[in-house]
């Protein structure tokens, strides 16, 4: 849930730490902090648009599946691991 959250709700790195501090404090797990933290970035509006010219609509997609499926699989691995804050 975390990592689609991350998709529309783009908080800059700097803004996005205060954030997720207070999360992770309110019981968010270390893996969705982790979904948040790689989506985020990865899908800043203004990357998006420069990405969906050069890579094309079809590899654009591809490009927003592997960011959310990586960022899953990584927030699912932490959380395995059982890292806490």
């Amino acid at each position: 849930m975390a990592a689609t959250i991350g998709v529309p709700v783009y908080v800059c790195g700097g803004g996005t730490i205060p954030l997720l501090q207070e999360w992770l404090h309110s019981g968010m797990s270390m893996g969705a902090g982790t979904a948040f933290m790689i989506t985020g970035p990865g899908t800043k509006v203004t990357n998006l648009g420069a990405l969906k010219i050069v890579l094309g609509i079809k590899n654009f997609i591809i490009y927003l599946a592997y960011v959310i499926v990586f960022a899953c699989i990584s927030g699912l691995l932490i959380d395995f691991i059982g890292l806490t804050v």
